[in-house]
């Protein structure tokens, strides 16, 4: 708790610059990484991540300092020269992107470690910290850092935010954006440019490694949570910040725990609790709608039978027992009494003894649903020219999510019928 009230209360410079640092970097890599994201080039910034690293080394190697902005400098220039190496590789040869992003990834990497390697045995003081581009050191973060960082991510929000729409078009649809005679090539060198710059600065704070994660991982969590592109990026850029936040927690608390990792751990957990609970998209939001949808089906296939059977016999309002019930059509016993049970208790069936009747506004229920499934019979008959005997199938599928506009759409079509493919009599709400 003592360590909590000290993190929170930011008095320690060294604490402010690491998590200021560290959700500015997350934040401005998850605003990127969305557009990367929908543009479907996740790979593509994890070969960045790596292929940036000579180009760090041979900045150190030239400036003879660690002076930030020499090393993102070096750190463009390589990523650049990386994603044209890739797409050389793809337009002139047979291999697929794919394969291309492994080469040069690889390639790069293997040089980048060379350098590292060879200033590490050069002797140069400066270099103390510089093999924390690979794996990351958060907690190295100086005040020079951040004011370089700051700056960048200031001027990354200002190009997506002036370029907004622009952008927008391009990561959705590339051919009409060119028709409309919007500069694709220019606006795809600009993302390609901020993706890079993204990169550059994050790898400070959790290395070549996991750079991919901290760039892909809000925008695979945001994209649960809504359609538009603008909340989008709110939250992913949301995502970014509260992880840099919590990973600069634990590693102050538990000082043995690196900071970067625990960044993107909690993105994990984030996307992670995305893909299950958030309130659309999320899995179980789905297996609910995928629930009520089946016991939709259910208590409607029930009504329909009550209405066929007072159909046959001319009198809907018969008790029904349960084992005629059972017996009359291909319901199991369980699933059977759930949907007796859910029936009654919306006041569509009522149970006296051990029979069951169909109520006032089951009986409506149940009319519309044979109605919206011999309208659709007669619509594939007519108009599809399908045989009689080859509707019923369809239409079993169908009825239960017939909206009321399709319907009316039904009835005007066929200008209001009153016989089905197989004479039966539509059901019509009386006036």
């Amino acid at each position: 708790m003592n360590s909590t009230l000290e993190f929170l209360s930011f008095s320690d410079p060294n604490v402010r610059f690491v998590v200021i640092g560290t959700m500015i970097l997350g934040a401005t890599a998850a605003m990127v990484g969305t557009f990367s994201f929908l543009r479907k080039r996740a790979l593509v910034g994890d070969a960045i991540a790596h292929s940036i690293l000579p180009g760090v080394c041979l900045s150190f190697l030239i400036s003879g300092e660690k002076d930030p902005l020499w090393l993102i400098l070096g750190a463009i220039i390589s990523g650049w020269v990386s994603l044209l190496m890739i797409d050389g590789i793809s337009r002139t040869t047979k291999l697929k992107n794919d394969t291309a992003i492994g080469i040069v990834l690889s390639v790069f990497f293997g040089a980048g470690i060379l350098l590292m390697t060879m200033i590490q045995h050069s002797g140069n003081a400066a270099q103390a910290g510089l093999d924390k581009f690979l794996f990351g050191k958060a907690a190295s973060l100086t005040q020079d850092d951040i004011m370089v960082f700051s700056g960048i991510g200031i001027a990354l929000i200002v190009i997506v935010l002036a370029l907004y729409k622009e952008f927008k078009l391009v990561s959705f649809n590339p051919d009409y954006a060119k028709v409309i005679g919007l500069p694709v090539k220019f606006l795809e060198f600009l993302l390609a440019t901020i993706t890079i710059l993204a990169v550059a600065v994050g790898i400070q704070a959790v290395g070549v490694v996991l750079m991919a994660a901290l760039l892909i991982t809000p925008a695979s969590g945001a994209r649960y949570w809504t359609d538009r592109l603008g909340k989008m990026i709110i939250i992913a850029s949301l995502f970014g910040a509260v992880s840099g936040f919590i990973g600069s927690y634990i590693s102050y608390i538990a000082p043995s725990m690196p900071t970067g990792p625990w960044v993107v751990m909690a993105l994990s957990v984030l996307a992670i609790g995305s893909i299950w609970f958030a309130p659309k998209r999320g899995v179980f939001s789905k297996l609910k709608l995928s629930w009520q949808n089946r016991d939709k089906i259910l208590t409607e296939n029930i009504l329909k039978l009550f209405y066929h059977l007072g159909e046959d016999e001319g009198d809907f309002e018969k008790p029904r027992s349960f084992k005629q019930l059972l017996t009359s059509e291909r319901f199991k016993e369980l699933e059977l009494t759930k949907g007796l049970k859910m029936l009654k208790k919306n006041n569509l069936l009522r149970k006296k003894g051990e029979t069951w009747f169909i109520t006032r506004s089951g009986f409506k229920e149940a009319s519309r649903i044979v109605r919206l499934h011999r309208l659709w019979e007669l619509y594939l008959n007519q108009r599809l020219k399908l045989e009689p005997d080859h509707v019923h199938n369809d239409a079993e599928a169908i009825e239960h999510i017939i909206t009321p506009e399709i319907e009316s759409l039904l009835e005007k079509e066929l200008d209001r019928p009153t016989i089905d493919p197989h004479r039966s009599k539509i059901p019509y709400p009386t006036e």
